[in-house]
């Protein structure tokens, strides 16, 4: 499988790693994670103008024509600067599925302006209860009327505070934990009966907590068919998690980069640690690690290669905490 990049595709990766090195120097991020939002609307307005927030989607659909790896390319920068918009649950999450199920109406009012950067999203599907399982849902969405009436809990869903809709996963038949008689509805972020508490997460995003007390929306808040959502969601959560392994490809990038230039200058007994061989072969085994990521990475229709990009991630959080860190800092 030729995994090598094409002109436009490195042209692309130029310019995210242009992005993240003007935008997201480590003081730059602080201010940002300080501000109300958690991120900037300048930046956001950028990645729009500079058509990463529509380079994943088809033409006929308002967008670039690109696919995956473009989505990969972006985050695996990302990665290197922690970059704190939204681009996950907006666009890899949200506009996915809308592009998977959606209407052509729904296209057209939801990610036509997405694309263009005036509409942001947030896809609540988890509940306490739920941990890994995606089928298990039990906000209920009844029929009322010509609509439906949505009642329950959502957690940990990311970019609600900021989300203009909130993509929500309902259980409109079946018992809990059955693939059958999940929905998807499109429910405004300000709906009256839906109530927010928002905090934010270990690595400064910003998520939320989620109640619905009967939020009522009509027929056409339904993304694509009642009952037949599943796939949709699973697809749409495949295409995430693979987004997420580049971007943390891209963090260890940035960890070695950061080591590498540490252990060059940081001094004992009067030489730089850099000359020590136990360091030496670390950072090998640190770089060997950040190379075998990258290319399973990329082959997102592979589940194996999304599990060896995380086991390697793992292995390098690992291999930080067995005490690398502290016998850098010289602790």
């Amino acid at each position: 499988m030729d995994l090598s990049l094409s002109d436009e595709q490195k042209q692309l990766q130029d310019a995210a790693e242009r992005f993240v090195r003007d935008k997201y120097a480590f003081e730059n991020r602080r201010k940002i994670v300080a501000t109300d939002r958690g991120w900037l609307t300048e930046n956001w307005t950028q990645m729009a103008e500079l058509g990463w927030l529509g380079m994943a989607f088809k033409e006929e659909d308002g967008g670039y024509g690109g696919g995956p790896i473009e989505t990969m390319i972006v985050m695996e920068q990302f990665g290197k600067g922690l970059v704190l918009e939204p681009f996950l649950p907006t666009v890899v999450l949200g506009g996915g599925m809308i592009a998977a199920a959606g209407s052509p109406a729904q296209k057209e009012a939801l990610l036509a302006p997405m694309i263009e950067g005036k509409k942001q999203f947030a896809f609540a599907w988890l509940e306490r209860q739920s941990r890994y399982n995606l089928a298990d849902v039990s906000l209920k969405a009844t029929k009322e009327g010509n609509g439906w009436s949505l009642s329950g809990h959502k957690g940990v869903v990311y970019n609600a505070a900021s989300a203009d809709n909130i993509i929500v996963l309902a259980r409109t038949s079946g018992g809990a934990r059955e693939e059958k008689g999940l929905s998807l509805f499109v429910v405004d972020g300000k709906a009256k009966g839906l109530t927010r508490r928002d905090y934010p997460t270990q690595d400064s995003l910003r998520a939320s907590e989620l109640t619905f007390d009967k939020v009522s929306v009509g027929a056409d808040a339904v993304l694509g068919k009642v009952d037949a959502a599943f796939p949709v969601v699973e697809e749409a959560v495949d295409r995430a998690i693979v987004a997420l392994c580049a971007e943390a490809t891209g963090c260890m990038d940035a960890i070695n980069a950061a080591t590498l230039e540490y252990i060059k200058t940081r001094k004992q007994f009067g030489v730089p640690i850099g000359k020590f061989q136990v360091l030496q072969h670390r950072m090998v085994d640190c770089f060997t690690n950040a190379q075998e990521a990258r290319w399973p990475a990329r082959d997102w229709k592979c589940s194996a290669a999304r599990s060896h990009v995380i086991r390697l991630v793992a292995d390098a959080i690992a291999l930080m905490n067995g005490g690398y860190l502290k016998l850098l800092r010289g602790r």
